[in-house]
């Protein structure tokens, strides 16, 4: 169902990077918004800085009763919510091994049971408004595998697997839609707000795209859904070397993760964001470079 303004649309992850610019994108367009993440006084900032109206409603997309909550808050102030979106996720960077467990599972609740959650509470919504749209961030590395970021893949690609049974579910249902956004490395702060138990803190591998040109694509979704959408330069290319020469990309893959992921100074072992936000840490970019480099201090340095 193509959408058109003004809409009332529910941002998951509204608070920094992706879903922030996607939150500015939308309101700047005349969109009502009901802004989620899990600090609610970073949520009534961003709710300052945008052009239109916006409900704030602190949750963690893994309690589905706040979930509900949250949509339910949108559905009061606007009478209807006909768009959603959600860019929630964490990171964690170790081997499978060095990975605790609870980490892993957080991971895969995060991007499974959270997208299943908002899932749950906005399909029914779209069937009263007559009709609605649901775009899911995932990644790249929900069609790839990636040494040291097993935590992160398995919560991808458990959630391309829920995305993709949603949309045989809904096909047949007019007007009621779901999408896959699937981003490289973007310029967040997702990089260094990870948990890492891999002795390094993570980096953005080049290439590396702005916030904005992913908040474009979900736009583009929310008005003309489509089944799965890739934004970077190489994605493709990086899935096609995976599924057709494995031994090859095998090969190559763990020196590239040496060189361009694992590249931060020393660290010890960090949760980061994992179990609670760290809203100091929260804004619109990470920092990084079309390169990859870390700007600091005026400058751009490959190693941060």
């Amino acid at each position: 169902m193509a959408l058109t303004s003004p809409r009332s649309v529910v941002v998951v992850g509204a608070s920094s990077g992706i879903g922030l610019a996607t939150a500015h994108l939308l309101s700047a367009r005349g969109d009502r918004l009901v802004l989620v993440a899990r600090d609610e006084a970073r949520l009534r900032a961003v709710a300052d800085e945008l052009p239109g109206p916006a409900v704030v409603a602190a949750a963690d997309v893994t309690d589905a009763e706040a979930v509900e909550r949250a949509v339910a808050a949108g559905v009061a102030a606007y009478g209807q919510v006909d768009g959603a979106v959600t860019t929630a996720q964490a990171m964690a960077y170790g081997t499978v091994e060095q990975v605790p467990p609870e980490v892993l599972r957080r991971l895969v609740d995060v991007a499974v049971d959270g997208t299943a959650h908002l899932a749950r509470a906005v399909l029914p919504r779209f069937r009263e408004a007559g009709g609605g749209s649901l775009v899911v961030v995932s990644s790249l590395l929900a069609e790839i595998a990636v040494p040291s970021m097993g935590a992160y893949c398995s919560a991808k690609w458990g959630q391309l697997g829920l995305v993709r049974t949603l949309q045989t579910e809904v096909r047949h249902e007019r007007g009621v839609d779901v999408s896959l956004v699937l981003p490289g490395a973007v310029d967040t702060p997702i990089y260094r707000q990870a948990a890492t138990y891999a002795g390094r803190a993570g980096s953005a591998p080049p290439p590396v795209v702005s916030p904005e040109r992913v908040a474009e694509a979900v736009v583009k979704r929310l008005d003309h859904p489509r089944r799965a959408d890739h934004v970077g330069p190489v994605n493709l290319l990086a899935v096609a070397g995976f599924r057709g020469l494995p031994a090859v990309y095998d090969l190559l893959v763990g020196p590239m993760v040496d060189q361009a992921v694992l590249r931060g100074p020393r660290s010890a072992d960090d949760e980061g964001n994992v179990f609670r936000a760290r809203p100091g840490a929260e804004r619109l970019r990470g920092g990084w470079t079309l390169a990859g480099r870390l700007r600091r201090g005026g400058r751009a340095r490959w190693r941060g």
